[in-house]
């Protein structure tokens, strides 16, 4: 069975970073720590498990009062296109239009970009480069209200 909540215990917290690591940061040669900011403090955390076990994770941010942003999604890596992202970013959506938003921003990895065009987001045009290495782009989502 999945549940997708937002962690909870010290435990769930620990899982929950470890997978943004070692998904986003790690294969990048960045240090520990790396994975977390300051929106951590006030986003809304998104824990995907199956029987227990976390599989996959992301963060809704507040942009303004019509907007959020999407960040630091991942899936365990052995898992990546088995529709775990596809499940907590449809959980994210939906909160995001319960919580009013009207649209939904994100910088995607280059390689992501086929992932959220399926989701029905619109690529916008190249953002930034990650660690002035890995090249991002900036896609939206208007939100079905």
């Amino acid at each position: 069975m999945i549940t997708i909540k937002n962690p909870q215990t010290p435990t769930e917290w620990n899982a929950y970073y470890d997978l943004r690591y070692r998904i986003l940061r790690e294969p990048l040669g960045k240090e520990r720590g790396s994975e977390r900011n300051e929106g951590d403090e006030t986003g809304v955390h998104f824990a995907l498990y199956e029987s227990g076990e976390l599989l996959a994770v992301a963060r809704l941010d507040r942009v303004d009062s019509e907007t959020c942003q999407t960040r630091f999604v991942a899936v365990e890596s052995h898992l990546q296109r088995k529709g775990y992202g596809k499940k907590i970013m449809n959980a994210l959506e939906k909160e995001a239009v319960a919580s009013g938003y009207r649209k939904l921003i994100l910088h995607a990895r280059d390689y992501a970009l086929p992932f959220y065009e399926k989701l029905g987001y619109t690529l916008v045009g190249p953002s930034y480069k990650l660690f002035d290495v890995l090249q991002h782009f900036e896609m939206f989502k208007v939100l079905a209200h």
